[in-house]
């Protein structure tokens, strides 16, 4: 499968997001956030970063990139959108994801080898594990802490729409312990933590994030 990276300004982990693609079997395809052309790609990634610095509110002016444009006309149509970290952040700002993310409420950037639990095993980005499954990847941000209405947090959980949750620690007080939420129609997912530096053994802190760069091929071919 073509997947594409999205890279904004101020992204970070496009690169890495780009090899993780690769290394889950798939390929992948370089996607510029003013170019309003997703290239002929099956499923789009937003990385992680701090894209236009952060500076009015996380992903608030990526959201308007032309490029994202196609993306929610693509995710509306059906088409596998994953948002990683920031990438989490622009989805929310796009109304393809509930709730927002606020900064963390200890008030500080936190990065650490963070234990998940998965709770949808369901998506085309999960399919790899099992539900209940528990995986350690790296997290690292300042401003993730997952936040909704009453009703909307009810919502997301009475219908399984919660990816990963937080076990041991939560790191930056997201509600519920939420590290992770799919929309509705299961195709868009949004996770803070960051699945691409956990792929190789000798990078990352292990491989339980391949998951999220295989399942596609899963899907793909079940």
């Amino acid at each position: 499968m073509k997947v594409g990276v999205v890279t904004f300004p101020g992204s970070l982990d496009d690169v890495d997001a780009q090899r993780a693609v690769r290394i889950g079997g798939n390929e992948a395809v370089a996607l510029w956030h003013g170019e309003a052309d997703l290239k002929g790609v099956d499923a789009v990634i937003l990385p992680g970063g701090f894209s236009y610095g952060d500076y009015l509110r996380c992903g608030a002016i990526s959201r308007f990139a032309p490029v994202m444009d196609k993306v929610v006309a693509a995710a509306n149509g059906g088409m596998p959108v994953l948002g990683i970290c920031n990438g989490f952040q622009i989805l929310c700002e796009s109304h393809l994801l509930p709730g927002a993310l606020i900064r963390n409420d200890h008030r500080k950037f936190v990065c650490r080898d963070q234990l998940l639990r998965v709770e949808n095993a369901t998506t085309p980005w999960t399919s790899a594990y099992t539900q209940g499954q528990e995986i350690r990847i790296v997290l690292k941000n300042g401003e993730g802490g997952f936040v909704a209405d009453a009703e909307t947090l009810a919502r997301i959980e009475g219908e399984g729409q919660v990816v990963a949750r937080y076990l041991e620690v939560n790191p930056n007080g997201s509600l519920n312990d939420i590290a992770g939420v799919t929309n509705e129609r299961g195709n868009v997912v949004g996770l803070m933590p960051h699945p691409e530096h956990a792929v190789e053994e000798l990078t990352g802190s292990g491989l339980d994030g391949l998951g999220f760069f295989t399942s596609l091929v899963e899907k793909a071919f079940a």
